[in-house]
């Protein structure tokens, strides 16, 4: 009985040394905004190129696709 007092005892005093050692952990919002900046540089090219044939095909037949 006497062994278990003691036992007990000790996971007490070794729970409470623990938890004493704990750091405290603060959680705060930021004085100032969160500010991302990226650089992003999008470009997009199209090019049709068209034969010499297709193109006077379309100048004789202006209506071919209408």
């Amino acid at each position: 009985m006497v062994r278990q007092k003691i036992y007990l005892f000790s996971i007490a005093s070794l729970a409470a040394a623990i938890v004493a050692g704990c750091a405290t952990i603060k959680i705060e919002a930021p004085d100032k905004p969160i500010e991302i900046n990226l650089n992003v540089k999008i470009e997009q090219e199209l090019r049709i190129k068209l034969d010499r044939e297709i193109e006077n095909l379309i100048a004789d037949n202006p209506d071919i696709f209408g």
